[in-house]
């Protein structure tokens, strides 16, 4: 029943405009963003040969791709999950749903999973501009997929905010608002603390934006991969939580 309802989900999501839309302005601004690094790096070539253990294209190309990437989907994102729950609620059509033999954990688990499947289909599209670069250089093949795998848990972990946020009402775009400052806020709550130099603090850890970092540097940390598991649990929970009341 939970992939019947994600297929559901994922259906109606290319039914509207605003995933075609979507996926066309993301590709359109990383690709502007890739290009232009791809510039950057030949510019700054010769210099490079010149310097011991210089950063390489996957330093320079493919984790600043990765890092533009999260920034520009924190601000996409609640675009995509503010009709997950609330327009159901607005439309009339979660009591049905809520009245047929499925549990709210199984109909909570198939939207998420739906919109899983339409992250994957994102991270393709833009993982597949630095393997491109293969075909002329060489790549850190274990950064990239670190840094893909970031970029995956931290777009499932904004889609579980936004999942949770659109159970809290019936109207779409106060599920995109909030949803956003959300975000925002668990993305940069640890702004002041690194400027003073403390990255151990609480608020580091609490930072979306830090426990991401990790993992685009290349570093495969369980605390970082655990944190993003946390996260979104918990709002997955919260979203269960919300409807059953």
């Amino acid at each position: 029943m939970i992939l019947t309802i994600a297929r559901r989900e994922f259906r109606s999501m290319f039914l509207s405009p605003l995933a075609w839309v979507i996926l066309a302005v993301v590709q359109v601004i990383l690709a502007w963003s890739f290009f232009s690094a791809v510039d950057v790096f030949f510019s700054l070539q010769e210099k490079l040969t010149t310097i011991e253990n210089s950063p390489g294209v996957t330093d320079l190309i493919a984790s600043p791709l990765f890092e533009v990437s999260s920034v520009v989907l924190l601000m996409i994102m609640p675009l995509i999950t503010m009709r997950l729950i609330s327009e159901d609620k607005r439309n009339k059509t979660m009591s049905l749903l809520l009245s047929a033999p499925i549990s709210i954990t199984e109909i909570v688990l198939g939207k998420y999973l739906g919109l899983l499947f339409f992250i994957v289909i994102l991270l393709f599209m833009i993982t597949l501009m630095p393997l491109s670069l293969s075909m002329g250089t060489e790549l850190d093949l274990a950064k990239i997929f670190s840094g893909t795998l970031g970029l995956f848990l931290v777009l499932a972990a904004f889609g579980a905010a936004g999942l949770y946020m659109s159970s809290l009402t019936d109207n779409p775009m106060i599920a995109a608002i909030s949803t956003f400052g959300v975000l925002l806020l668990l993305w940069m709550v640890n702004v002041n603390v690194v400027s003073v130099g403390e990255n151990d603090s609480g608020l580091s850890y609490l930072s979306l934006q830090t426990h991401f970092t990790a993992l685009l540097r290349g570093i495969l940390n369980t605390r970082d991969i655990a944190y993003f598991l946390l996260f979104i649990l918990g709002f997955i929970v919260l979203s269960i939580r919300e409807l059953e009341t």
